[in-house]
């Protein structure tokens, strides 16, 4: 049996992170991943990298075949440097292989030719991320040209007309981006409207955008079937029947756990098969970890690297910092433009019965705006009247990704919405208009 200081399975943004910082503290590593082209993880290989790319590369003038190419390029680069990040450590091994548990303390990892290999660890960290769950939906599973957020991201030539089940933060991404491709996009969802999380006027606002660039929503539609009529494939709803060239379905995501081989150890795991931890991020097992998607946390790669934050203060004493401290974590859509949002929006306060006063400022009446030659979108922040603290803000604009990041600081630091209203911000910006929004 082969015996190291940690155990690592699944080569994400958090576990590579602590075998990185591991191994600089001279401990022994090895770290499992049965797949070599998810070095660095979902984020980087299926995810958030190669999406932002095609999408960098469409806004840019780039057609499929170039933005195709330019995505294979990045995340090839990246992957090679995640990879090289671990090889270069001394005492770290990176096995490809799958890993599944035999008990509390022992894993099994099999490579690809069969053979296998028993380890043990002192410390054992699972990071083996989250995979697409696919609906029962007759025939799904087997037609021809349906894929999953992966799987898409592989075709060969662009599809003239694409359909899209499920209008989640992934769907409408896509949708976002085939639709500025000039390709005729089609959105099927059982729910009425989309972005159901959002106030109406946002909802309104992305859809409306969407439309603009060909993107058509079948809303409050049911899918009785897909099948295939020669090539083509047709998506069967209480609407009629639809047919496409390719069909992405996007109906969320689950933690990877089914295969892991945790009813053979002491982790317990919800009904979605999330990994359960405490604040810490450890299992009910001491010194078993669980960081990223797997434990059932928010699917964003940000909030596993502070995962790994997490577990390595916990495991050199400190532990001033867990997930019941976490801070406030922003999100965006990366939709055109992109909808970026932190805290609390106006309905959440008001349901809540918080103190609050809210305020919209129009992308039309902002300098830059014109500058840009865009001048969709809006500013909507949210402010405790009792404290002037920031609650919350939603900005569906150009530049959004960026500017949330600043409210958020301000949210985290506890300073005031005045901070914003009478900061001196460089001209045109985007960032200038929190002067006026936060002015009242």
């Amino acid at each position: 049996m082969l015996s190291y200081d940690v155990l690592v399975i699944g080569f994400g943004k958090a576990g590579k992170t602590l075998a990185a910082k591991f191994a600089t503290q001279g401990k022994s590593v090895a770290v499992i991943e049965k797949d070599p082209e998810m070095y660095g993880g979902t984020c980087i290989n299926i995810g958030c990298i190669p999406t932002k790319v095609l999408i960098h590369a469409v806004e840019t003038g780039h057609d499929f075949e170039q933005a195709m190419a330019e995505k294979e390029a990045v995340v090839s680069r990246l992957r090679a440097k995640n990879f090289n990040m671990l090889d270069q450590k001394e005492t770290l091994d990176v096995y490809n292989a799958s890993a599944s548990f035999i008990s509390n303390k022992v894993v099994k990892i099999t490579f690809e030719n069969g053979d296998s290999q028993e380890v043990t660890a002192e410390i054992i960290i699972i990071n083996t991320g989250a995979v697409p769950v696919q609906l029962p939906i007759k025939g799904l599973a087997t037609a021809k040209n349906v894929f999953d957020s992966t799987g898409i991201q592989k075709l060969a030539s662009q599809p003239k007309r694409l359909g899209i089940i499920g209008a989640g933060n992934i769907g409408l991404e896509f949708a976002s981006l085939y639709g500025q491709m000039g390709t005729d996009v089609q959105v099927f969802d059982p729910q009425s409207r989309i972005l159901g999380r959002e106030e109406e006027m946002v909802a309104d606002a992305v859809r409306g955008y969407m439309e603009e660039k060909g993107v058509t929503f079948n809303m409050a539609a049911f899918i009785s079937e897909v099948s295939n009529k020669g090539e083509k494939v047709v998506i069967s709803t209480d609407k009629g029947d639809f047919e496409v060239d390719a069909v992405l379905y996007a109906t969320g995501r689950k933690p990877n756990t089914d295969k892991l081989g945790l009813e053979n150890t002491d982790i317990q795991v919800t009904e979605r098969g999330a990994v359960v931890v405490d604040e810490f991020l450890q299992t009910a097992v001491p010194n078993v970890f669980a960081v990223g998607d797997v434990n059932g946390g928010l699917q964003f790669t940000y909030v596993s690297l502070d995962d790994s934050r997490i577990v390595f203060n916990y495991l050199n004493g400190v532990t001033d910092y867990s997930t019941k401290t976490r801070h406030h974590v922003p999100n965006t859509v990366f939709v055109n433009p992109p909808l970026s949002r932190v805290g609390l929006d106006e309905a959440a306060a008001k349901t809540a019965g918080l103190a609050y006063k809210a305020n919209t400022l129009m992308v039309a009446g902002m300098p830059r705006g014109h500058v840009n030659a865009d001048l969709r979108g809006f500013f909507k922040v949210v402010v405790d009247t009792k404290t002037n603290l920031i609650l919350g803000a939603t900005l569906l604009s150009a530049e959004s990704p960026e500017l949330i990041n600043q409210i958020t600081m301000a949210m985290d630091n506890k300073i005031p919405y005045t901070y914003f209203k009478n900061q001196i911000f460089t001209h045109p910006t985007m960032a200038e208009n929190f002067n006026d929004v936060f002015n009242f």
